[in-house]
């Protein structure tokens, strides 16, 4: 299993926040490139780095830190957060970011990021579905889509898209175990998908139940920032190549 820690941003700070409500923002490091190099150090080889401050704004704001981070570490990173534009895309990418996460986009206008599946290729695209009571929430988890889970996945998949990060947000945050059923559907439902679960990993146990479902990969921020988890036994258990 892939494990990937995450870093959220808000104002250069390394952030979390519970069901991605901005008002329950907990400020964890005032740098967040220290948190990246240590994320390394334990021997993490990925890493997801959310724009917190663009999601909110519909652009992306925090591409300096972005920079740096790909910039003073060997971390493979995946971006989200503001991603709706070509330029935006491209800004990312030239960043140093190996992947990109593009969620709200996909919901408002699924032509642009077919456009961009077939432009830089499936393998730097992660689809984004952020879902909350089986329907997609988009720009920051503040609107509600009337765009069912399954069909969503569906669709992309058909299209191409390999990498997927599903996010439960009533989970996200509330360190009360991930979705793993609905995880489980998902890779019933589409085997060869590269899923990334996110979302309520509060220990060591959650982990090994998303590893156990057959779930690729895991996202995990607030049980790290809580020391609700050994990093090293984690990674011990589960070598990162």
């Amino acid at each position: 299993m892939i494990l990937i820690p995450a870093i959220d941003i808000i104002g250069g700070r390394c952030v979390r926040l519970t069901k991605g409500d901005y008002a329950t923002e907990k400020v964890y490091s005032h740098d967040p490139v220290l948190v990246a190099k240590e994320m390394e150090m334990i021997g993490f080889k990925r890493l997801h780095v959310v724009d917190l401050d663009g999601a909110r704004s519909k652009h992306v704001v925090n591409i300096d830190v972005l920079r740096r981070i790909t910039t003073e570490t060997h971390l493979v990173v995946d971006f989200g957060g503001g991603v709706k534009s070509d330029d935006d895309l491209r800004a990312v990418l030239d960043a140093g970011a190996q992947m990109v996460t593009v969620g709200s986009i996909a919901v408002t206008d699924p032509g642009k990021v077919a456009a961009w599946l077939q432009t830089f290729g499936a393998e730097h695209i992660v689809l984004g579905a952020d879902v909350r009571d089986g329907l997609i929430s988009i720009n920051g988890w503040k609107e509600e889509s009337t765009i069912a889970l399954m069909p969503f996945l569906d669709n992309y998949m058909k299209q191409g898209v390999r990498h997927v990060l599903c996010t439960d947000i009533s989970r996200d945050g509330m360190l009360q175990g991930p979705s793993t059923p609905l995880y489980s559907e998902i890779m019933k439902a589409h085997p060869d998908c590269q899923l990334i679960a996110s979302g309520g990993v509060s220990c060591f146990e959650d982990i090994r139940q998303l590893s156990s479902a057959g779930v690729p990969a895991v996202v995990f921020g607030k049980a790290i920032y809580e020391g609700r988890i050994d990093l090293q036994q984690l990674i011990n258990e589960f070598p990162q190549c």
